[in-house]
């Protein structure tokens, strides 16, 4: 019965992952503690495991993930320690990548995560890697639309082809942020031309004036035509030739 017991209890016995995972995962771990785990977690995702041995590499850099999905006081230790955790992924190289995208797909925000993917990739696999959760998103309404604000915003600062076409569904998001981000992602793009007809007939409908000043800002520059049922925020005009201003009198 005793040995029954024993072999039950060894069965039980959590991995060095499993109990540094939950240590790194618990934002009521003592810091010293959770500093300790992400270490240990550290020093297994960036060492080769040795012959016959399970490669665990991966698996601790997924551990090391949930150190991003919450924040601790001091505000200082909270940054040590991410930057720690940061710095223990990217040392990890590329197979890194798979872990860190399966820890965006299902973190509330994806800021560290394409920190990191930025670091280990070169911009047109980071592009490749926003689109991909792009196309896991769509533009009604969602409780909370941080993770596609942070992507759409994303989006805005990168410069790729394929950046254009993909944001054009959330031209119409329901969220006013989003739409924000999107319309800008897009004509950041040598290519914006490409999606113009789409961007004029959602201004049709646009509401937010903080949206239609950004976006005829831009047009404004590339001296794209605004069809005449396109309403003009206070202060712009059509001038002769259907092109949008701003006007410089004063009130």
């Amino acid at each position: 019965m005793l040995r029954a017991m024993g072999l039950l209890d060894f069965l039980k016995r959590k991995s060095a992952i499993e109990k540094h995972g939950e240590r790194v995962a618990n934002k009521r771990t003592q810091n010293a503690d959770r500093w300790e785990s992400i270490q240990a977690l550290g020093k297994m995702a960036t060492t080769e495991p040795a012959s016959g041995k399970a490669d665990e590499r991966a698996a601790a850099v997924g551990a090391l993930m949930a150190r991003f999905t919450f924040y601790v006081d001091p505000t200082i230790t909270d940054g040590e320690e991410k930057d720690e955790t940061f710095r223990w992924i990217c040392e990890a190289g590329e197979l890194a990548v798979e872990p860190i995208r399966t820890a965006l797909s299902t973190q509330d925000s994806l800021s560290w995560g394409l920190r990191c993917l930025e670091h280990l990739l070169g911009p047109e696999r980071v592009v490749d890697e926003l689109l991909a959760i792009l196309e896991t998103m769509d533009a009604e309404y969602e409780r909370d639309p941080q993770r596609k604000i942070q992507l759409l915003g994303t989006l805005e600062e990168k410069r790729d082809a394929r950046i254009a076409g993909a944001v054009v569904p959330f031209f119409g998001a329901l969220n006013e942020e989003a739409r924000f981000h999107a319309m800008g992602a897009a004509l950041a793009q040598a290519n914006c031309e490409s999606v113009r007809s789409e961007l004029l007939a959602v201004l049709v409908d646009e509401d937010s004036v903080r949206v239609k000043v950004r976006v005829f800002t831009q047009l404004a520059e590339m001296g794209w035509e605004v069809p005449e049922g396109v309403s003009l925020p206070d202060g712009w005009f059509r001038d002769k030739r259907g092109l949008v201003r701003k006007s410089t009198k004063k009130k």
